[in-house]
């Protein structure tokens, strides 16, 4: 299982930053794990192209990259067309499906999970909540970590302001996940 790269992609503004560090606080500090994570996106303050990449290991890491992706969580079109090539053969691919439509170079070994993240965002009140949603959903799909877990990481990383959103968010993920057949 490991070391496992996770890439996670969409635009700046969408959360995929604050999303990846919150999955290594996990994985580092409730599952006793390494990890690195590295970060790019353009320059523009929001709506720019946004990447964060994450490894795991139960070793120590050697490079903060990698050439292949075994996980690839897309929140934009743009961004997973950059992205897709880079998922192994057997990959998991966990996309927002309303933006995310056109699954070109996925081949069929791919396991592929869509939610409507955004959409379940904006139901909840904010669409800033979207990365919330998919790790919800992320963390249901995987069983990387529990939901408790996931929560207090996700507790330690927000505003206290923000706390009850992102928690109805995570929730919300979870339940879609748990809901959703196949």
């Amino acid at each position: 299982m490991y070391p496992l790269s996770i890439r996670l992609c969409g635009y700046g503004g969408q959360g995929i930053i604050l999303a990846s560090i919150i999955l290594g606080e996990v994985m580092v500090k409730k599952k006793g794990l390494y990890a690195v994570q590295t970060q790019s996106y353009g320059s523009e303050a929001r709506g720019g192209q946004c990447q964060a990449e994450l490894i795991v290991s139960d070793k120590p890491i050697q490079t903060p990259i990698s050439e292949k992706n075994d996980i690839l969580i897309a929140l934009f079109q743009t961004a997973f067309d950059a992205y897709a090539s880079r998922l192994t053969k057997n990959g998991l691919l966990f996309v927002d499906s309303e933006l995310v439509s056109q699954l070109t170079d996925i081949g069929t070994e791919t396991t592929v999970y869509k939610i409507p993240a955004t959409r379940m965002a904006l139901d909840l009140g904010n669409k800033v909540a979207t990365n919330m949603v998919m790790l919800g959903y992320f963390q249901a799909k995987t069983n990387i970590c529990t939901k408790e877990e996931l929560l207090e990481a996700v507790k330690d990383n927000v505003r206290q302001r923000f706390w009850d959103l992102n928690k109805d968010a995570v929730e919300a993920g979870i339940k879609f996940a748990l809901n959703q057949k196949g």
